[in-house]
């Protein structure tokens, strides 16, 4: 015997889990993109040990 049909509650927790991962990739995507533009810009440079301490 297998079962056929969905619970409604299985419906809505897997509307609310596409809607939390489509809000996570979104942040994912923001992030990724600030840090490209951080790296790629003009004045990026990599902090240079100064006697010591960074």
């Amino acid at each position: 015997m297998s079962l056929s049909r969905q619970h409604q509650l299985h419906t809505r927790r897997y509307s609310r889990n596409l809607g939390l991962g489509l809000v996570l990739a979104g942040f994912v995507a923001l992030i990724f993109g600030l840090t490209v533009a951080k790296v790629t810009s003009e004045d990026f440079a990599v902090p240079t040990e100064v006697g010591g301490q960074y």
